[in-house]
């Protein structure tokens, strides 16, 4: 009777352990062909630089080539629609950063729901943000641009890189939390002719991200008044943050990549490791802080908690501010 009980439960054993086997298999085998990887702006933006960096190192981990290709349209929704109706098959993947979140509240009609429909991969990396004046404007500090800005209503001009990037919402977070008044100036392109118009001084302030800037700061051809970030960075050690300020006033810019929906569990925690791997080697957290990035790994649950927390936080600016696409 023991003996047969315990053949029993040998057999229950070896029968639960088969369905794994194929899965384990299919991990491993993974890729066999080259993998795209959609980047839902145009060539040059810090999404497609992400993918660009960590392309290569993946197609030298892996042994299949892991290729770029731009969707641009409808602020990264074009890109992102693709990777939705792409086969989940894992070679297909979308490198995206908080426009995923923003655009769930800032577009009424999507033909998809990002949080139900991406399955999150990893973080890759993060940038500061940062409020830059032009150096014109009498204000060294945050209180002081804020009691100039009071004091000049309607003469602040605001760039951003486009009506609901994330250089908008951080914007209309402050004017929100302050009251200030400052006229949006919406920028084609992103941070990079928002910066231009900043210094020739066209505009007065934009909340941007720091690789487009922080040369322009380092220079002196514009001001850093206070990071985004929730303690100082290392990269401008001086420059306090705005929630020493602005209680509460707190965001990064940050990127990541995903897969369609029921992508085999197996391929994504194969494409976590491996991007965490990539991610702790010196020579590519040199070359991610040369152009003024962090690197940033988590599980793809702790991912997929960000994107839905990040959906909440900037849902609410967007609703409070109303800011409707173009």
């Amino acid at each position: 009777m023991k003996l047969a009980r315990r053949k029993f439960l040998q057999m229950t054993a070896s029968a639960a352990a088969l369905p794994a086997v194929p899965s384990i298999a299919r991990a491993q085998a993974y890729p066999r062909r080259p993998v795209r990887i959609i980047s839902g702006f145009a060539a040059g933006g810090a999404g497609d630089t992400i993918a660009r960096l960590i392309g290569p190192w993946l197609s030298e981990r892996l042994g299949q080539q892991f290729v770029v290709e731009n969707r641009p349209g409808a602020g990264g929704n074009v890109g992102a629609e693709a990777v939705t109706r792409a086969p989940a098959d894992g070679y297909t993947l979308h490198v995206f950063g908080q426009e995923a979140a923003i655009n769930a509240t800032l577009y009424d009609k999507l033909n998809f729901n990002f949080i139900r429909d991406i399955a999150p991969i990893t973080t890759i990396a993060q940038e500061p943000g940062v409020m830059v004046l032009n150096p014109s404007v009498p204000a060294k500090t945050v209180p002081e641009f804020i009691a100039y800005a009071n004091s000049s209503p309607g003469k602040i001009n605001m760039a951003s890189g486009g009506i609901g990037t994330l250089s908008h919402v951080l914007g209309e977070q402050f004017k929100l939390a302050t009251g200030v008044k400052m006229v949006h100036v919406p920028y084609r392109g992103g941070g990079g002719p928002a910066a231009i118009d900043l210094i020739a001084g066209h505009v007065q302030v934009e909340f941007a991200s720091t690789s487009p800037t922080i040369g322009y700061i380092r220079a002196g051809t514009l001001r850093a008044l206070a990071v985004t970030t929730a303690t100082r960075w290392e990269g401008l050690p001086d420059i306090p943050t705005v929630g020493d300020f602005v209680p509460g006033y707190e965001a990064t810019f940050w990127r990541g990549i995903g897969a369609p929906k029921n992508t085999p569990t197996e391929i994504i925690d194969k494409l976590n490791r491996e991007i965490r791997a990539v991610l702790v080697d010196p020579s590519f957290k040199a070359r991610l802080a040369d152009l003024g990035f962090i690197p940033m790994t988590m599980t793809p649950a702790d991912f997929g908690k960000l994107i839905a927390d990040e959906t909440e936080k900037w849902g609410k600016v967007i609703r409070a501010a109303s800011i409707k696409p173009e």
